[in-house]
C-alpha cells in the first residue's frame, strides 16, 4: 500500500506538468490565476462498487454570470437559482434511474453562498470565485451506470463551455473534455 501511495505522485506528474503548461499559456493570454478559466470547469467522477462520487469545480462566472458578492436582488436570485440546481444532482447530471442511485452526501462551497460582508469591504475589491460541489451516492445497480450525460448541466449553466473530466470506473481511468456538443461520458 505504501508503495502505491508513493507512486501516485509520479504517475500524476505528466498530467500536472501538462496542466501547468496550459495554465502558463493561459496566464499570458488573460492575466488570470492558473486554475481559474472562464467557461471551463472540472469534474472528477469515481465509481467504486456501489459508490459514485462527483467533484465539480468551476468559476462562478460559468454558473451565475458573475464573480462578485451578490448585493442586488437580481444577483441574489441568480445565486439562489444556481444553488437550487446544484442541490439536485440526479437531474443535473442525468444519472440513469436504472442505477438506483441515492444521494448520501452533498456539499456546496463558494464565497457567493456566504453572507455578504459589510458594504465597505466589498467596494473596489475583485476576487475570482469558484463554486465547488461534492456529491456521494450509493447505487443499488451500479452496472446500469454505463454513461453520465452532462447535457442538462450545459443547458442549465450555458456559461460553461467545457468540462475537463477525470473519470475512474470499472474499466479504468480516463481523461476527457465534455462540451455541449459532446456531453456524454462512458464508464
Amino acid at each position: 500500500m505504501r508503495r502505491l501511495l508513493l507512486a501516485l505522485p509520479f504517475a500524476l506528474l505528466p498530467l500536472a506538468m501538462a496542466h501547468a503548461a496550459d495554465a502558463h499559456d493561459h496566464d499570458h493570454e488573460h492575466g488570470s490565476l492558473p486554475p481559474h478559466e472562464h467557461g471551463v470547469g472540472s469534474l472528477n467522477v469515481a465509481l467504486d462498487g456501489q459508490t459514485l462520487e462527483l467533484d465539480l469545480d468551476g468559476p462562478s462566472m460559468n454558473l451565475v454570470g458573475f464573480e462578485h458578492v451578490a448585493t442586488t436582488d437580481a444577483d441574489k436570485a441568480k445565486v439562489a437559482s444556481a444553488r437550487q440546481q446544484l442541490e439536485n444532482p440526479l437531474v443535473l447530471f442525468s444519472i440513469p434511474k436504472a442505477a438506483g442511485c441515492t444521494a448520501d452526501a452533498q456539499e456546496l462551497k463558494s464565497p457567493l453562498f456566504e453572507p455578504a460582508p459589510e458594504e465597505g469591504a466589498v467596494k473596489g475589491e475583485h476576487h475570482h470565485s469558484d463554486i465547488e460541489a461534492h456529491y456521494a451516492f450509493t447505487c443499488s445497480q451500479p452496472d446500469a451506470l454505463k454513461t453520465l450525460d452532462l447535457a442538462q448541466f450545459f443547458k442549465t449553466f450555458p456559461g460553461t463551455h467545457t468540462i475537463k473530466v477525470q473519470l475512474i470506473g470499472s474499466t479504468g481511468q480516463q481523461s476527457v473534455e465534455a462540451t455541449p456538443k459532446a456531453p456524454t461520458l462512458k464508464f
